[in-house]
């Protein structure tokens, strides 16, 4: 209607006059009775990002990535062994575009992703101070026949100092590699923290006796908490998503000669993610300053020739561990034996663990039910257990992936 009003107005006393009356604004009037057609808007080409990779660089990057020495590698460990053969190519992120644009980026199976949950830890500063180690299972040459390795491993290098396969999984067996490996390490009394998860040879009492008679610190996973190892776990894993890796193993001998390369390979040529893309040997025997000097250097020449490619600041090598850290061991059950400052005793042998301080951190869930089970036995309502023998109730745990 105001429009309509507006529109008898405007031939008799002009725009302006007959917007004010009627309170139309004259902006308003004008872009609805426009006679002139609107403006063109011109088509806008797109532009090549000044600071991209030319075409036959992409081309040469992805021959290098899809070629038979890194077709099985992902483009982190790529970078870093090229940056040790003096070679810069492109940055970690720009392999990843150049493979995605061809479609070549997936996932090889399907994994479990769960949020991480904060846990109480053992630290770990330098190598030869928390080791970890765990048994795994490899096919034999026919159904039900299984041979047993076992590997200890440094948390703050990821190097592996000792390992052995077995037609068996005992505890003399363990007790022969934890000692052997002690020894040849050179462990002083009271420099080293083991941990492990519940299995038998891992509880057993002459590997608790072994432990203690050599002041090594020994450690468990909580009971029935699957994710409690996960440095093992790791490393089990990537050997077994190895291109290499067998179905099954033919024979004893066809299963040791596969283990003693694995190793050899993973300690002085495998670059971890974890420890800055270096090999475990490097990182455990003090040479990694040395390589992570040299990738600064071929760095450097990079953003010497091209530095309009590296925007916020120039590229620096991925940084060096600083620490490790394991899940602390017994941190739902020692809660409440903390506080009155006693070492709670596994069943079937003595114990070497140290009792959790008063304010260590525990999961929220395992705090609110240890709560509730206080409150349940204040108020009478529980069924009397000795000390020894309660079970705190725990969180339904699950696997998570481990990156």
């Amino acid at each position: 209607m105001i429009d309509q009003a507006a529109a008898e107005l405007v031939p008799l006393v002009g725009v302006r006059a007959g917007c004010a009356a009627v309170g139309e604004a004259r902006a308003r009037w004008y872009r609805r009775h426009r006679q002139s057609p609107p403006p063109p808007t011109p088509e806008r080409a797109p532009q090549a990002q000044p600071r991209a990779l030319s075409e036959v660089e992409r081309t040469e990057l992805r021959q290098v990535l899809n070629s038979p020495a890194h077709v099985d590698e992902a483009p982190a460990t790529v970078y870093a062994k090229l940056l040790d053969q003096g070679i810069y190519l492109a940055s970690v992120p720009t392999m990843y575009r150049v493979l995605r644009a061809h479609d070549e980026v997936h996932e090889r199976r399907r994994q479990a992703t769960h949020p991480a949950a904060k846990k109480p830890e053992l630290l770990a500063a330098r190598p030869n101070e928390v080791y970890s180690w765990d048994i795994t299972k490899l096919l034999g040459p026919v159904k039900w026949t299984y041979f047993y390795l076992y590997v200890i491993l440094d948390i703050f290098s990821r190097y592996v100092p000792g390992w052995m396969l077995a037609h068996a999984e005992n505890a003399p067996l363990a007790q022969a590699l934890l000692a052997d490996t002690a020894v040849k390490q050179g462990i002083a009394h009271g420099q080293l923290t083991i941990h492990a998860d519940r299995g038998s040879p891992m509880v057993a009492k002459p590997v608790a006796f072994l432990l203690a008679e050599l002041g090594v610190t020994k450690s468990h996973s909580r009971p029935h908490v699957s994710n409690d190892n996960p440095y093992s776990e790791s490393q089990f894993r990537t050997m077994k998503y190895r291109p290499e890796f067998p179905e099954r193993f033919g024979s004893y001998q066809d299963a040791h000669a596969f283990c003693g390369r694995f190793f050899g390979w993973y300690n002085h040529e495998h670059r971890h993610s974890g420890i800055g893309f270096h090999t475990p040997a490097d990182v455990h025997y003090g040479r990694a300053e040395l390589v992570r000097a040299q990738r600064a250097q071929v760095l450097n020449g990079a953003y010497t020739k091209h530095p309009e490619r590296f925007v916020r600041k120039p590229p620096e090598p991925p940084a060096l561990p600083t620490a490790s850290r394991a899940l602390r061991p017994q941190a739902a059950r020692a809660a409440g034996a903390a506080n009155r400052g006693v070492d709670q005793r596994a069943e079937g042998g003595p114990r070497h663990d140290t009792v959790i301080p008063e304010g260590t951190c525990l999961r929220k869930v395992d705090t609110r039910r240890i709560s509730h089970w206080t409150h349940r036995r204040a108020r009478g309502t529980h069924t009397a257990v000795s000390t020894t023998d309660r079970q705190v109730p725990r969180p339904r745990s699950h696997r998570a992936r481990v990156v």
